[in-house]
């Protein structure tokens, strides 16, 4: 089974710039890079001319002979069975934070060989980047990859109901769609958050193949992503980035959610882990969320940045982490409840990254009043409130509208759509319906 990847329309479009540049295609482990690119030059192009540092020692050498990319078009033809043609072949150059003066080729590429389509991914490019590796600043485009989103995951589910949601050109439109369209929604939704956006959990569970199954791909990923932290961070960092990892559950269950350096490890200070979290967040693993002292434009000038929540890139991975079976969905134990609602903050945050929203923030009043997430959508903020279950009620929300009325105010939770208020419009959102919600509310801002 193909899931089908929104970022293939993005790919195409960077294709048809005029203006294009190299395109550097980041995001973590395992979420699929690879996989999309080079089904891109596949399908898009005559040919696909594929070269992987990780692999290939002796393509390193050749970057670091010569800064003359012409020179290295022809030797790099002698490394693949397809012509390296202007216009016809997409050269994809895979695991580039191997090699340093492949990186900083790319300049050249857009200074010299301007015709030629170029694409670079890595799954450590941020880590390496954050060594001061040689980057050619300006010469590039950046293209931002995020694990499989619910709309992509439902469009595989049921591609005939995805069409009509895609459809929708406002949010009214979206209030309306069939009772069978929500159904259908809230049934591929429930199988989603079990499994999470990792394309091979992902894959696992729309062929039906069992939460065992699910589980045991998750836990194999888990497992791969602590082997690079001991095979790719500095030895110094090793035990830090595995405690803060480690910590991520224990951090979630909290009431506020909060970072907090002593739930790491006893006597944890700040100086000591700021790296780990560093880290562990350029290598795409980690969300870290930034408290907003008030909603102002732009929103990240407000940043208070002695208090941030940290979450995982997936829900999945997260409930992995936690070592919580599927079946904690189906539990009210107070314990199970409260981690829930953790793991229902992560699948929002999942969506709006995937949606290309800009990073959302959180608010706190004096203590007393806290909203999950806070958005720039355009010249507006919009704050969102998410709840794990159908009670929507909690005064955080009014609070903050009552402080600042917004224009919008969103609360996700599992209870039916609906749109009411004066002033402030207050959109209660199902979960299943987000991806599209959060569409049609940019468009309109």
């Amino acid at each position: 089974m193909e899931i089908k990847r929104n970022i293939l329309k993005e790919l195409v479009e960077w294709k048809e710039r005029e203006d294009r540049r190299p395109l550097v295609v980041q995001g973590a482990r395992q979420i699929g890079k690879t996989w999309i690119v080079k089904k891109f030059g596949r399908e898009f192009f005559k040919y696909l001319a594929y070269f992987n540092f990780d692999t290939g020692i002796e393509l390193c050498h050749e970057f670091r002979k010569t800064k003359d990319v012409k020179r290295l078009i022809d030797t790099l033809s002698l490394y693949c069975d397809v012509p390296l043609l202007p216009g016809e072949t997409l050269i994809f150059f895979d695991e580039i934070q191997e090699c340093p003066e492949a990186l900083n080729a790319l300049k050249y590429f857009c200074e010299d060989l301007p015709e030629f389509h170029v694409v670079a991914a890595g799954s450590l490019l941020g880590v390496a980047l954050h060594k001061e590796v040689g980057f050619p600043v300006g010469k590039v485009d950046f293209l931002q990859m995020f694990p499989v989103s619910f709309d992509e995951y439902f469009r595989s589910y049921n591609e005939r109901f995805a069409s009509i949601l895609d459809s929708c050109n406002d949010l009214q439109e979206l209030y309306g769609v069939p009772e069978i369209i929500k159904s259908a929604l809230e049934d591929a939704f429930r199988h989603y958050r079990i499994c999470g956006g990792m394309p091979k959990v992902a894959v696992i569970s729309l062929r039906r193949e069992g939460n065992e199954r699910i589980e045991l791909e998750l836990r194999e990923l888990l497992n791969s992503f602590v082997h690079d932290f001991s095979k790719h961070a500095p030895t110094s960092e090793f035990p830090r980035i595995s405690h803060v990892w480690h910590s991520l559950p224990s951090q979630l269950a909290k009431e506020n959610r909060k970072f907090i350096y002593k739930v790491v490890r006893p006597g944890a200070r700040a100086r000591e882990y700021e790296g780990a979290i560093n880290w562990l967040r350029e290598a795409r693993l980690i969300y870290q969320i930034y408290c907003c002292s008030k909603p102002g434009l732009p929103i990240s000038a407000y940043d208070d940045v002695s208090a941030f929540k940290v979450y995982l890139l997936d829900c999945g991975l997260l409930r992995a982490l936690a070592e919580l079976p599927a079946e904690l969905y189906v539990s009210d134990k107070l314990g199970v409840v409260e981690f829930k609602g953790a793991l229902a903050e992560n699948v929002v945050l999942q969506q709006i990254l995937a949606a290309s929203c800009p990073v959302p923030r959180y608010w706190v009043s004096s203590g007393t009043a806290e909203v999950d997430f806070i958005l720039q959508l355009g010249l507006e903020i919009v704050p969102l409130e998410v709840k794990s279950g159908i009670n929507t009620s909690g005064k955080s929300l009014s609070v903050y509208i009552n402080k600042y009325k917004p224009t919008m105010a969103v609360v996700v939770s599992e209870k039916e759509f609906s749109i009411k208020g004066e002033g402030t419009e207050l959109i209660h959102l199902p979960v299943s319906m987000l991806p599209w919600g959060l569409r049609l509310m940019r468009t309109c801002n």
